[in-house]
């Protein structure tokens, strides 16, 4: 029997682990990246390199996109070379980029007037979760979309939350993770700051602090990447400049004051215009230090 095809466009630490999960469950991968080395990976583990989107998707069940955001989304889809034109009907394109809901609904509605389904599948979990399979989607959209990703989003994920009947309604779960993710790192790197002012042994804070009342998810996560003076980047300072502006955008429409996730975004924009756009999102603990002045662990 013929393996069902899967396209994959977006290979970056996310994608490339999504890809990967997808082939261990015995699927065809073919992956699209503009960046020829995340292809190359791709080809390594044993999918196969197209070279346009239009190509990755020709002949899938399922195109999965794994891009930054809503520009490069519809470019996946609809600029030259783009998924939507070649995509068989009835197939379903799995977005899973974080993007305002009404975009979304946007992209949807021009997706779905030729006959194919649009998944609304944004991701959370990190690189690793993906390469093992377990991700957390927040996914809405029709029944027939979720009917032909089902296979695919099996592979992919251990969680996955089944959030209503059209596109949009999954982004807006999204912005709301969202936001409590970067208000809560931006408060985890204020605190470690805090606690080096104070002139305590930051490996005991963790400790003491991972086990009280105190704790978060962000600051369990990312403070060990200051501990060990480690901003390689798992998730960047600039993926939250993104996400919280949108929500920022989406509040001010509304209207609605979001007073915590507006001081947060102001604190990785100066963490990013400081140089630390690209490292791991964990380095507005730096800004702090660079500000006050004080002494964070060096990795030495």
């Amino acid at each position: 029997m013929t393996p069902t095809r899967i396209a994959v466009i977006g290979l970056g630490s996310m994608g490339l682990g999504m890809a990967t999960s997808l082939l261990h469950a015995g699927f065809e991968v073919a992956g699209y990246d503009v960046v020829t080395a995340n292809a190359e990976r791709l080809a390594a583990a044993g999918g196969r390199i197209a070279a346009t989107p239009a190509e990755a998707a020709s002949g899938a069940a399922a195109v999965v996109c794994v891009v930054v955001n809503a520009a490069q989304t519809e470019a996946v889809l609809f600029g030259p070379d783009g998924c939507a034109a070649a995509m068989k009907s009835g197939a379903v394109f799995i977005s899973c980029a974080t993007m305002a809901p009404d975009v979304v609904r946007g992209l949807a509605a021009r997706l779905e007037a030729q006959g194919q389904h649009y998944l609304d599948a944004p991701i959370s979990g990190g690189a690793a979760r993906a390469a093992e399979g377990k991700l957390t989607i927040l996914a809405s959209g029709s029944a027939a979309a979720f009917a032909t990703a089902r296979p695919a989003l099996d592979a992919m994920a251990a969680t996955l939350h089944e959030l209503g009947d059209a596109p949009g309604v999954g982004a807006g779960f999204k912005m709301v993770n969202q936001l409590l993710a970067g208000v809560h790192i931006a408060a985890a790197c204020e605190a470690v700051a805090f606690g080096a002012s104070l002139g305590l042994d930051l490996r005991k804070l963790y400790e003491v602090i991972t086990g009280s009342a105190g704790n978060s998810w962000m600051f369990e996560n990312r403070v060990p990447h200051i501990l060990d003076a480690d901003y390689t980047p798992r998730s960047a300072v600039n993926i939250f400049t993104k996400d919280l502006g949108i929500v920022l955008d989406m509040a001010r429409a509304a209207p609605l004051s979001v007073p915590m996730a507006g001081s947060a975004l102001q604190l990785f924009l100066m963490t990013a215009a400081a140089g630390m756009g690209r490292d791991d999102d964990a380095s507005v603990a730096r800004l702090f230090a660079m500000i006050s002045g004080i002494d964070l662990p060096d990795g030495k």
